[in-house]
């Protein structure tokens, strides 16, 4: 035991615990974590600093708004319903299109249907609090459903695969995909079961994968490779991940972007606390890249940091 904790050190792996003590407690204001808590706040203030997100076509925030939704359904074929403040993709309610006029039925992403009725319940859920991770009453909103690349379409499993992108003072410093599976019901979520695979931040090629703690080749559904992906548009990925920093002044920081098939990259959230799996991921620890990083201390901007961090950590 004592010699696989010194292997994790020498190797630069961050711990849960000095995570939380020495990065979270440190650089991550408890005061500025509503601004990435509350997923509507959020997407404001991307829109407002003319951040790429998924288009917002309404809010409901009270019982009264439950049926908002209908008008959105009558102008958009396909739309996604969330909780401002859900967390591990509960309560996301996935539309793809109408079943049914007739019936008033619509059809879900995992090939279901669900009742008008059914959509109007589940709104009056997420506003009453049942999926927010505060347990207080909440927002849902309805926006714009993001069209995976096909880039993606041979290693995910129905959902759309996020890249996560660690951020640290301004510098992102790690990244991976997060591919859904069969055992994750489509979510990109890897404690439900989806596959991370790490990516070398020089090339945005994408390295061996984990599924749990285990390290695998190919996707679990599909038995396509997951290692050796070029993924398209990766300096936009960098960059878009950078200038969070600059909008909530979190110095470890999450992001998740997806790649739309006609949008390209968008911010789909932001997290205060990301977990540390991305370290098995990419087969390497965290806290020599955050050293690195500490010793920059000329100011840089978003693109400058982006290539600062491509030369220094790439494979």
């Amino acid at each position: 035991m004592l010699a696989w904790a010194r292997a994790l050190r020498a190797n630069g792996v961050l711990g849960l615990n000095e995570r939380n003590a020495q990065v979270i407690q440190r650089y991550n204001p408890r005061k500025l974590y509503p601004l990435v808590d509350d997923k509507l706040r959020t997407k404001r203030l991307a829109l407002e600093a003319g951040i790429a997100v998924p288009e917002l076509y309404d809010a409901m925030e009270s019982q009264h708004d439950v049926r908002s939704w209908v008008t959105v359904a009558e102008q958009h074929s396909d739309f996604v319903i969330k909780p401002a403040h859900g967390t591990g993709g509960d309560g996301i309610l996935v539309v793809t299109g109408r079943s049914s006029r007739r019936q008033r039925l619509y059809q879900l992403i995992d090939g279901s249907v669900i009742s008008e009725a059914g959509i109007c319940h589940h709104v009056s859920n997420i506003i009453s609090g049942q999926y927010s991770f505060v347990g207080t009453r909440d927002c849902a909103m309805i926006e714009y459903r993001v069209e995976t690349d096909p880039f993606f379409a041979a290693v995910s499993f129905q959902g759309v695969p996020d890249v996560r992108v660690l951020v640290y003072k301004g510098y992102p410093v790690m990244a991976m995909v997060r591919l859904a599976t069969r055992r994750s019901r489509g979510k990109a979520n890897l404690h439900q079961g989806a596959v991370g695979a790490g990516i070398d931040l020089a090339s945005g090629r994408t390295l061996s994968g984990v599924l749990g703690n285990d390290i695998v080749t190919e996707h679990p559904d599909t038995g396509e490779p997951i290692a050796g992906l070029d993924i398209p548009s990766w300096e936009h990925f960098l960059s878009l991940a950078a200038r969070c920093y600059e909008l909530t002044g979190l110095g470890y920081l999450g992001v998740d972007i997806v790649l739309d098939k006609v949008r390209g990259p968008l911010i789909l959230e932001l997290n205060a606390r990301p977990g540390l799996n991305i370290q098995i991921a990419n087969k390497v620890g965290l806290k020599n890249r955050f050293a690195l990083v500490d010793q920059w201390t000329a100011a840089h901007d978003a693109d400058q940091k982006v290539a600062l961090v491509r030369e220094a950590f790439g494979r």
